[in-house]
Parts: C-alpha cells; sequence; structure tokens
C-alpha cells in the first residue's frame, strides 16, 4: 500500500518536526499511526518528505524526515473549465478529475446552469466546497500537488483563457473531431472544457471556438457533466508523456 499524504501550509526544514492540527489529529486519532510507521507530508505544491513518526502524543505526531523531494509539474498541464452542475454533482465532477489528475479547475456559469453561484456569502460557500472536495481527493489519491480552483468565470472570460492556453478541447456530442485526432502539446496549459447537464447553447460554442478553442467528442456514448471530465482526463494520460 502506498504510504499516506498530510497536507501542510510549507515543510518544516528541521530533520525532526510534529504535525499537528487537523492534519495531526486525523493521524494520531484517526489513521491511529504509532511509532515506527512511514507517512508523506506535502505542502500540496509538490514538496514532499518522507517520515517516520518517532512520537504519538494526544493529537498530534512527532517525525523524523528520512528523505525530502520535489514531485515535478506533468507535462502539459490539464486545467478543466466544469460549468457548475447543481447540487452535489459539481463536488462529484471536481473530486472525479482529481482523482484522474486534473492541475487546476475553473468553475464556468455557463448559461444552460442550473446552479447559479451569486456574489457574496453563498457563492463563497459553493466555491469552498469544492476547494475542499480538491483538497480530499488530491490526500486521497496520494498526490503531491492540489489542484487549484479559481473564481467563478462567465463565458467570455472563459473566452480569454482558451487565447491564452496552448490548447482548448470543448466536449461536445455534436462534434464529428475525436480527441485521439487532435495533435497535444508537450507542455503548457490543455484547457479541457465541460458543459452543463443542458448543453452548451450555440452561441458559446461559437464564442469558444472564435477564440481558438477545438470542439471534440469522447466517444459514440454521451457523458453526464460529472463524469466527462475524468473520462476526458484518463484519455489525455494515455495520448500524452502524463502517465
Amino acid at each position: 500500500m502506498t504510504l499516506p499524504v498530510f497536507l501542510v501550509e510549507a515543510l518544516p526544514a528541521a530533520e525532526e518536526f510534529t504535525l499537528d492540527g487537523p492534519e495531526g489529529r486525523h493521524a494520531a486519532n484517526v489513521r491511529r499511526l504509532r511509532e515506527g510507521e512511514e507517512l508523506l507530508v506535502s505542502d500540496g505544491s509538490g514538496a514532499l518528505a518522507h517520515c517516520e513518526v518517532i512520537g504519538v502524543e494526544d493529537a498530534a505526531l512527532l517525525l523524523c524526515v528520512l528523505k525530502r523531494w520535489v514531485e515535478p509539474e506533468p507535462a502539459p498541464r490539464v486545467v478543466l473549465a466544469q460549468a457548475l452542475v447543481k447540487g452535489d454533482r459539481g463536488e462529484l465532477a471536481v473530486e472525479l478529475a482529481t482523482e484522474a489528475g486534473v492541475d487546476g479547475v475553473v468553475p464556468w456559469r455557463a448559461a444552460r446552469c442550473v446552479a447559479k453561484w451569486e456574489d457574496g456569502p453563498r457563492g463563497a460557500k459553493a466555491l469552498g466546497r469544492w476547494r475542499s472536495t480538491v483538497r480530499e481527493a488530491a490526500k486521497q489519491a496520494r498526490r503531491a500537488r492540489v489542484p487549484f480552483v479559481d473564481e467563478p468565470v462567465t463565458t467570455a472570460q472563459l473566452s480569454k483563457r482558451v487565447s491564452a492556453s496552448a490548447l482548448t478541447l470543448v466536449l461536445h456530442e455534436s462534434a464529428s473531431e475525436r480527441l485521439s485526432d487532435i495533435e497535444l502539446p508537450a507542455s503548457g496549459d490543455v484547457l479541457l472544457v465541460v458543459g452543463p447537464e443542458g448543453g452548451i447553447t450555440p452561441e458559446e460554442l461559437e464564442a469558444l471556438r472564435s477564440s481558438g478553442a477545438c470542439v471534440v467528442r469522447l466517444g459514440p456514448t454521451v457523458l453526464r457533466a460529472s463524469t466527462a471530465a475524468a473520462v476526458a482526463l484518463g484519455a489525455l494520460g494515455v495520448l500524452t508523456d502524463r502517465w
């Protein structure tokens, strides 16, 4: 079994340090790690420390660093523009995408989104749930890098991201071109766009195309908004050097 990962703001420089706070409580009281067991501590930005437990307190662990290293960013990076999805399916979408290797998430306020993240406390709470879901999914997947989750964007703002990306792939059931037919970049950002359950409007498709996006399909079936990104990430993992 791979070692569990615990996240900290920054890795201590000392060869011995205490893992406390929420992560320390989880390690000591939930995972019940004991002296002699090993784990990984990460700053969520690629830095990792392979540690051994040398002491256990009520809600903390005393750790000894065995090895340090930094996991490089994958190339190309994949950033998901995920349309807002009603209920917990939005959180499911970003959870699956994180487990499948996404490097960043951009919530998209598409025209046909049923969910509405209005500015203010309610929108901030919804964004916080996505960020918390991504963080926990990254730990579950033993990832050294926690994907970022940006503020939600409009279609006009998303079009600007299209222009700045090395490649943009818009998943759409009406596309004639397959994802596997597209020449993928070796570096830079691949922006993967997934629409809402009601679909992407013709106007949105045209706006994204005009900014340089490629409209593609994954296969003969129609996937839900909550699962499409994870399937596409699997395909991109195989078609590039990410895997």
